[in-house]
């Protein structure tokens, strides 16, 4: 089984969205006719239209942060101070420097303030700026509080998880079960795991479900970081940290396990030694012949196995 990321937007049940609380726009004619449909009256000339898409595009992609390009910054409920983001303030908040007693991350559907970065307009949480009339994110969730210009995330809201995603609604469900989104590749064959997201990483030990790093499933269907499963495997680390299953195909491996032990016969006093094994892999218990190399499981020829007692 291949890697199956899950894309985050740091803001990885396909229910119905709830677009009143969601705008987004690659078209600047959308934009014009979302933003000023309740102002310019439906035979408004062309270079109305002109004037207001300039006024809502002042600024386009030119502020923000490491984070996302935004026209505006938020004002911490937590602590009152001002950000770019959620993420600059946790990064600020958490920072080794900081009293640990202060440290703390700012709970995001809180948000009420914004503050435009065109004309420093201190206003509650909304997409267009209500002093100078431009729009503070092409894209924007009034749930999440979420504003980002670069549309080329894709982002969309998921009701399931309560947060936003990015990658594009279409490539991705929300699985009730596992409580998390997964990509369509998966729909009918990932492995559910209650809660799959819902714990830290068993490397790193983020807490996965708001990580912006990519996440990726494995086959028992648990979830790691991809880039601390890619310095697991650097480190010839095949199993999952969680329940010690194989985390890709072991076979040219274990076909190098048979030749070696193959090549490896055992003394004398050990020759008729039998032990119980439990497989990783499948689960079964067996008595096999013991070696000193490894065990192999004679249900699924894994010898991804741990011995349980002897005779």
């Amino acid at each position: 089984m291949g890697d199956i990321v899950i894309e985050h937007s740091g803001t990885p049940h396909y229910e119905a969205l709830n677009l009143q609380n969601v705008t987004t726009s690659e078209n600047d004619d959308d934009l014009v006719q979302s933003f000023s449909g309740g102002y310019l009256p439906e035979d408004s000339t062309h270079e109305e239209k002109s004037t207001c898409t300039e006024a809502l595009d002042r600024g386009y992609l030119e502020y923000g942060c490491s984070h996302y390009r935004r026209r505006c910054r938020i004002i911490a409920p937590c602590c009152n101070e001002m950000f770019d983001c959620r993420h600059c303030h946790n990064e600020y908040k958490n920072n080794i420097n900081v009293d640990q007693k202060l440290r703390h991350e700012i709970p995001r559907h809180k948000v009420e303030r914004v503050i435009c970065s065109l004309c420093d307009t201190e206003q509650e949480v909304q997409q267009v700026c209500i002093n100078c009339g431009v729009c503070m994110g092409r894209y924007f969730c009034e749930t999440c509080k979420l504003f980002d210009d670069d549309i080329s995330k894709r982002q969309y809201h998921c009701n399931g998880c309560g947060i936003c995603r990015i990658g594009g609604m279409e490539n991705f469900f929300h699985c009730p079960k596992c409580r998390c989104c997964y990509s369509v590749l998966l729909r009918n064959s990932h492995p559910c795991v209650e809660g799959a997201m819902h714990h830290d990483c068993p490397v790193c030990f983020e807490y996965l479900f708001e990580s912006i790093n990519d996440v990726t499933v494995m086959p028992c269907g648990h979830t790691i970081h991809k880039n601390c499963l890619k310095e697991m495997q650097e480190h010839y680390q095949y199993a999952c940290p969680l329940c010690s299953k194989s985390v890709c195909d072991m076979s040219k491996v274990w076909e190098k396990f048979d030749m070696e032990i193959a090549a490896t016969p055992m003394p004398e006093p050990y020759q008729d030694k039998k032990v119980w094994i439990l497989c990783n892999d499948c689960g079964i218990t067996s008595e096999v012949q013991f070696h000193f190399v490894a065990q192999k499981c004679p249900c699924c020829k894994s010898y991804n196995t741990r011995q349980i007692r002897g005779r």
